[in-house]
């Protein structure tokens, strides 16, 4: 079976580092750190079977990205990673799209938890 394909977009290291250390053994997981590069990425390297998208990002923010990847019908199941005062940011996210999100800081079984509930919702 194919690892998982998952791209991991957020500006601040901590929290790429620590999701690739928890995602990393069961799936292929692209890191980058600002939305231009998450556009690269999805452009180059995708299609990628999970997105997990900050909304405040550098150059592009999260918004962004999803309503180019909504426009472009290519919308993979998105995971918006956003701080706590930005839940309504997040709420919009879902309306575009965006199948759940996490607020900030989060316990990685959470994360976790939230992936396995929009890949494998019947499980």
């Amino acid at each position: 079976m194919n690892k998982l394909r998952i791209l991991i977009a957020d500006d601040e290291e901590g929290i790429r580092e620590s999701l690739r250390l928890v995602l990393g053994t069961d799936c292929e997981v692209t890191c980058v750190s600002d939305g231009e590069r998450a556009l690269n990425a999805l452009d180059t390297h995708g299609p990628f079977d999970l997105v997990l998208l900050d909304i405040k990002m550098p150059k592009v923010d999260g918004l962004e990205i999803l309503k180019y990847l909504k426009n472009n019908g290519n919308l993979p199941p998105v995971l918006m990673l956003t701080a706590y005062q930005s839940v309504e940011l997040a709420k919009e996210a879902v309306k575009l799209g965006a199948r759940d999100y996490i607020p900030k800081p989060f316990e990685h079984d959470k994360v976790v938890t939230a992936i396995h509930s929009i890949l494998y919702p019947q499980q």
